[in-house]
């Protein structure tokens, strides 16, 4: 990706995400100073990075925007609730093109009728003076734009706002007596002054007319607005007046110095290191096979060793804490885009939805903070269309006539929770059992038998829908298996709590940081493989003869609860090794605890889980693999997916 366009999507998000903090606070007090100079200049900053572009059609849209905060910077009560709703248009749609610029660097062909519906709702606003047509406020945005880019020097000399104007003398002005350059002589406080072709290009001498009158003057001054249009008291038809206000002035090279000093990097170069890293844990759990090979002929070299090794690992551990803190990123960038997601699709569905999020600056893996949008897009969508009921019902049912969706972030040491919940009409287990049936997941009788937390799970199957037809939104089946999907990837765990006609929530708990993985090392049918401590809930040792017969299968009793044993040899086409003991896994399988039996365990080793490949990519139960100290190659296992 070209270096320019990449600098522009980075920075253009985050001035997306700042104006949209700032209009947030204008929603609940639209005379806040603050917020109104925040946006004003995160938008200021915006259509500048468009331009670079040549991205006319932004370029209007945001010249817009910054017009209705400029006049509310100096009559506050000029802003209403309305022109903060057409300013949130606005930045949805800056945001699309964002995205579209990303995706091939063009916006899209609609671009232009877009703006100009979204200029028309801002020309309409509380925030503007009186309405105007689109027509002339997409003119008014061509010459200005003209303007600001001609006389850029002019403009960012100046120490306070500048009044432009586009004088457009009627033809036929000689035969009054007008003198068009006597109107503009009386303009005070002149910056800049452009006598201009009509047409854009100057006639030919023979086709000059020399008794009409076929110039345009454009000019700045830094006198207020009010004596600017007193100049052109006689002529107001044929003058058109906006104000611009100068790009804030950079901070000084000293106050720069002083405070936070910010280094952009390709996340493929902190990859790199992160593989790096990954190189030298293994590199340095070769030295302790050394360290006992040594130690029965020489013991003080074999000491120096061991201490030498512990010198590095400490070195190495150190070095991928401050590795570990390099690669998180706040939430909040990634959360800023679902608030479009919700009203789009509120909007479609003609639902009234407020959504709200908290906890969006806890910092995480910047993997897990990409991987993570994708979900919650897809329960934000499910949690209007399903889960919000219209407005009619809500209110038969005493509720108010307004939703609301919310997204929670909270950090428990390693772990990170996302909670989204909502307060419509929640999931209903005796429907989701139907609508397996009908789809032909489970017959009558096993779906009859499923406890409702187990039913609920129904949901995230591939292929599951209780919708009754195809629509953009929803009805193909593949919204929750995504979500499932997704979290795994990310060696998360969702849990559903739902209660009907109340509303329902989702938990996701992720681990904070993907650098590396904590595994506890098992041995199953002669061969050791890895398990992610955070899918092992316990670990316990039972005389077999504890193990329970269940139909087809064995069951053991945990603090006087019964749940399945499974072998994980016989999972892996391994042949199971019997013993009087049986060793246990413990781990949640939608929600419910299930034992796999082990035949020992070995230690616990943190190292990095390269993603699998070749055949390991197509192997089921399968999350990657790790380097051994003694140059094995260790199977990381996902008992959920084994199990299931």
């Amino acid at each position: 990706m070209d270096e320019l366009l990449e600098q522009f999507l980075i920075e253009g998000r985050e001035l997306v995400a700042e104006a949209s903090n700032d209009l947030s606070v204008l929603a609940g007090d639209l005379r806040a100073a603050g917020a109104i100079d925040s946006a004003f200049r995160a938008i200021h900053t915006l259509k500048g990075s468009f331009a670079v572009f040549a991205l006319a059609p932004a370029e209007r849209l945001l010249h817009a925007a910054e017009d209705v905060l400029d006049r509310a910077r100096q009559q506050a009560d000029l802003l209403d609730i309305a022109a903060v709703g057409a300013l949130v248009s606005c930045l949805d749609q800056t945001d699309r093109w964002i995205d579209e610029m990303e995706i091939g660097g063009v916006l899209s062909p609609d671009a232009e009728q877009a703006a100009a519906r979204i200029i028309a709702l801002l020309a309409r606003s509380g925030g503007s003076k009186k309405p105007e047509p689109v027509a002339a406020v997409q003119r008014q945005a061509d010459w200005l734009v003209l303007l600001t880019d001609r006389e850029a020097a002019a403009i960012a000399q100046a120490a306070g706002p500048l009044v432009a104007f586009r004088y457009t003398p009627d033809s036929d002005c000689f035969f009054r007596g007008e003198d068009p350059l006597a109107v503009v002589e009386h303009v005070p406080a002149l910056a800049a002054l452009a006598i201009l072709p009509v047409d854009g290009k100057w006639p030919a001498i023979d086709a000059l007319e020399p008794f009409a009158c076929i110039s345009v003057i454009e000019g700045l001054s830094t006198a207020p607005e009010a004596e600017v249009r007193a100049a052109f008291r006689f002529q107001l038809s044929e003058v058109e007046i906006a104000a611009i206000q100068p790009p804030p002035t950079p901070p000084d090279i000293g106050e720069t110095a002083r405070g936070k000093s910010i280094l952009r990097v390709e996340a493929k170069r902190i990859d790199a290191l992160a593989d790096g890293l990954g190189d030298l844990i293994v590199a340095i759990n070769n030295l302790q096979p050394l360290v006992n090979e040594l130690e029965p002929v020489d013991r003080a070299l074999s000491a120096r060793l061991r201490a030498a090794q512990a010198s590095i690992e400490r070195a190495s551990g150190t070095l991928g804490r401050s590795l570990a803190r390099v690669r998180l990123v706040p939430l909040e960038p990634m959360v800023r885009r679902l608030p479009r997601v919700a009203r789009e699709i509120a909007q479609n569905l003609g639902k009234d939805v407020v959504f709200t999020f908290s906890g969006e600056t806890i910092e995480v893996d910047k993997q897990v903070a990409d991987g993570l949008f994708e979900p919650l897009m897809h329960l934000v969508r499910n949690a209007i269309d399903h889960g919000i009921e219209q407005q009619g019902a809500r209110r038969a049912a005493g509720k108010s006539g307004q939703a609301v969706v919310a997204l929670a972030f909270q950090r428990d040491g390693d772990v990170i929770t996302a909670t989204v919940s909502d307060d419509g009409a929640g999931i209903d287990p005796a429907r989701v059992r139907t609508a397996a049936v009908d789809r032909g997941m489970l017959s009558q009788d096993a779906a009859d038998a499923l406890d409702d937390a187990t039913a609920l799970r129904l949901i995230f199957r591939a292929g599951f829908s209780t919708a009754s037809s195809v629509t953009e939104i929803s009805g193909r089946g593949v919204g929750m298996d995504a979500v499932q999907v997704a979290i795994t990837r990310l060696r998360g765990s969702i849990e559903i709590d739902s209660e009907p006609g109340i509303g329902t929530r989702f938990r996701i708990r992720l681990p904070v940081t993907a650098l590396t993985t904590r595994l506890l090392i098992i041995e199953v049918a002669g061969e050791r493989y890895g398990i992610p401590l955070e899918q092992v809930a316990e670990t316990f040792r039972i005389d077999t003869t504890a193990l329970i017969p269940v139909g087809l299968g064995l069951a053991c009793v945990l603090r006087n609860r019964t749940i399945p044993v499974l072998d994980l040899a016989t999972l892996l086409n391994g042949r199971p090794t019997q013993g009087p003991y049986a060793k246990l896994v413990v781990t949640q399988v939608d929600g419910t605890p299930v034992a796999m039996r082990v035949d020992g365990f070995g230690e616990r080793l943190d190292t990095v889980v390269r993603p699998p490949r070749g055949i390991l990519a197509s192997a089921p139960g399968v999350i990657g693999s790790a380097v051994l100290g003694d140059g094995g190659v260790l199977i990381v296992l996902d008992l959920p997916e084994l199990a299931g």
